[in-house]
């Protein structure tokens, strides 16, 4: 009789870790992201946030460099990658298509790479509209955020990889 309960309790403690390790595999797939990368393999982009809050034409163009560079990395893996660069403050003039010395360059760049967007603060450009008293028109690669700091925030809880070049 004490052989029978041994191989039920036997039997009941390998039917308990055969559980947890189906429960460990499956607890990670509550996610989109970690679900794709389960199913197909290398399918789930590289994350990326670039932040620019400078005024500074070298600032943009190394942004914009750091954009090219990532892509050409991923590309050669052939994994994708996704990439926003978020401008607020003074970074706004990035995206001004009135003052923009970079806006040659982001328009092409949007045209040849759908993975990456430009996010412009609401809040800045509200302000530069009231501190100049006109209208801040923004190239029209531009997606308007209510504010690019809780952009960044929100992107950095959703993975991406954060970068101030």
């Amino acid at each position: 009789m004490t052989t029978r309960f041994l191989h039920i309790g036997t039997t009941a403690l390998a039917l308990l870790i055969i559980a947890a390790g189906a429960l460990a595999q499956t607890a990670g797939t509550t996610t989109p992201r970690t679900a794709a990368a389960r199913t197909t393999p290398g399918a789930e982009p590289q994350l990326v946030a670039l932040h620019v809050n400078q005024n500074e034409p070298a600032v943009m163009n190394l942004a914009l460099n750091n954009a090219q560079n990532i892509i050409a990395h991923y590309r050669a893996l052939s994994k994708p990658v996704t990439i926003e660069i978020v401008t607020y403050g003074p970074g706004l003039h990035m995206l001004r298509d009135d003052k923009s010395p970079v806006k040659q360059r982001i328009s092409a760049l949007a045209l040849e790479e759908p993975g990456i967007t430009f996010a412009a603060c609401a809040n800045t450009r509200d302000g530069m509209a009231k501190a100049e008293g006109i209208d801040i028109r923004l190239l029209p690669e531009a997606k308007i955020v209510p504010s690019g700091v809780v952009r960044l925030i929100e992107l950095q809880g959703q993975g991406y990889a954060y970068i101030k070049p």
